[in-house]
């Protein structure tokens, strides 16, 4: 890697701010300490632009001298997860915990901004700092577009990294496409009539329609999505029924939807729709589709992956497509981009992202920001 030697300068720098944010940690649209600890930050790096936006979110901008304009993008946001690590600089938040990386993404950004300050004078390319909110939570991503953080300066392809605790210490790891799926929180209720459990001829049964219901997307989803496209429904929640001897007249039921298609997730909601549709035709109920959450699928542009992996050199290792979703993908629909994983994971640091015991050797943030580092154009 051409600048790791360079990165590791950085290390004390990368751990402390690592530290100081891990101690505060807060939930998405609630970053305000995290806002206040990073504005201080850049503020005395005096950026050629810094601004807010969605809220508790940041923009700060290094001018080149000619270049591209890119942006490279870090999540802000904690879990409700009681911390569990027994750190000297764990959680002062009861219940709350940067139990995905958040902290080690915002602190490789903060230092990438300090090396960006020390070189202004050599940068060609214009590069845009995102510190987004809400990430876990509401998809601040799109809020953040829509607020305008890649225009003016016009962004023209977009980065972002994340710790990923199954990929060991000292691995950077990247592919061309679908990296991270399409997902979509979808409520489905069932409207029926109730009527004595003896006399079922005159209700419509909002149980019996839901038991047809789910065998119906499982098949539907075996049946008529290209096998070679992954994707999946699941139904994890259902309730129903008040009393034994009753026909149930209103049924609940919560799932998702993930696929690696954008172009498939919209296929299997009008197919979700058809079936509901003949449900209510067959039992006499009528139905409806919620849709909450929806993060489009991460998919990382070709010829920016390329540039991607030639920064990481031998670091590099090709990446496996995750049925986990990132709100990075509404970065994506705007302008290329690439989401990138930075391995963390050794013989210390074994728990999983969002565990409460989940922790990472700070040395794995070197290799983040030596990639930062090597994708931006300037000359020294």
């Amino acid at each position: 890697m051409r600048y790791e030697k360079e990165a590791v300068q950085y290390f004390p720098r990368l751990s402390a701010h690592r530290r100081a944010l891990h101690r505060i940690p807060e939930l998405g649209n609630e970053e305000f300490k995290t806002h206040a600890y990073l504005m201080e930050q850049l503020r005395s790096l005096q950026p050629d632009e810094l601004g807010v936006y969605a809220g508790t979110g940041i923009r700060a901008v290094f001018r080149g001298r000619g270049g591209r304009v890119i942006a490279f993008r870090s999540d802000m946001d904690a879990l409700p997860v009681e911390e569990n690590t027994g750190l000297p600089f764990a959680s002062l938040h009861p219940g709350k915990m940067h139990a995905c990386g958040h902290d080690g993404h915002m602190a490789t950004l903060l230092v990438f901004a300090e090396w960006l300050s020390s070189i202004r004078d050599t940068l060609m390319d214009t590069v845009v700092l995102v510190f987004q909110p809400a990430e876990e939570t509401t998809g601040g991503a799109d809020r953040m577009v829509r607020e305008g953080v890649l225009r003016d300066p016009d962004v023209q392809a977009v980065y972002g990294m994340h710790m990923q605790p199954d990929i060991p210490l000292g691995q950077v790891a990247v592919c061309p496409g679908p990296i991270m799926a399409s997902t979509c929180e979808i409520d489905i209720h069932i409207h029926g009539k109730a009527s004595h459990g003896a006399a079922p001829h005159f209700g419509n049964d909002a149980i019996a329609a839901a038991g047809h219901l789910i065998p119906l997307l499982q098949s539907m989803v075996a049946r008529r999505v290209d096998p070679v496209v992954p994707a999946l429904i699941t139904i994890g929640r259902i309730e129903g029924g008040r009393a034994r001897n009753v026909l149930c007249d209103e049924v609940r039921m919560q799932g998702i939807v993930r696929t690696f298609s954008n172009a498939v997730f919209d296929e299997i909601d009008t197919m979700i729709r058809q079936n509901l549709a003949g449900i209510d035709a067959s039992f006499g109920t009528q139905s409806e589709l919620i849709h909450g959450v929806h993060y489009p699928c991460t998919e990382n542009d070709p010829l920016e992956t390329q540039k991607a992996v030639e920064a990481m050199e031998e670091r590099f290792v090709p990446a496996k497509p995750r049925m986990t979703a990132e709100d990075f993908s509404f970065y994506q629909l705007a302008v290329p981009g690439v989401f990138f994983f930075c391995g963390c994971r050794d013989e210390s640091h074994q728990a999983p992202l969002h565990a409460s015991d989940f922790d990472f050797d700070e040395h794995a943030l070197i290799y983040g920001l030596a990639t930062d580092m090597a994708l931006v154009k300037h000359s020294i």
